[in-house]
């Protein structure tokens, strides 16, 4: 009972992070692919066949096969995500008036986020890839 009631939360957590993905391709302040690898996670605890269909995704299932594998976040996406955030967060860190402990919490936190997105690989490690002899 226990097992089938926690298999259920995963699942609904995993459709709500699949619509907040989906929101988030609209919607240019949301993050899609947060969501999705989240998504792939729960998906991977309570359904295999949504799990599979969100790794044979088109558009995604690289990047998540990619993270779930090696934790890899692709260069592009690393250039994309800096330049999103730094521009996102410049407009008021400049031109808005706050507390100045408030400005501060603000740029430690996309210090943290920058250093986290930018340790993660960009690439299979040389040491992983099997070479044909």
């Amino acid at each position: 009972m226990r097992k089938t009631v926690v298999r259920s939360l995963y699942l609904v957590a995993g459709l709500f992070c699949v619509l907040l993905g989906l929101i988030g391709v609209l919607l240019p302040l949301l993050p899609t692919t947060p969501f999705l690898l989240v998504a792939a996670f729960c998906f991977s605890r309570s359904s295999e066949r949504l799990h599979q269909s969100l790794l044979n995704n088109r558009y995604f299932g690289r990047l998540i096969r990619d993270w779930e594998e090696n934790g890899i976040i692709p260069l592009k996406a690393k250039i994309l995500s800096t330049s999103m955030m730094l521009l996102m967060v410049s407009y008021p860190m400049f031109f808005k008036t706050f507390h100045y402990g408030l400005k501060a919490m603000v740029v430690v936190t996309i210090c943290f986020a920058l250093y986290y997105i930018w340790s993660r690989p960009s690439e299979v490690p040389s040491r992983l890839i099997q070479k044909d002899i």
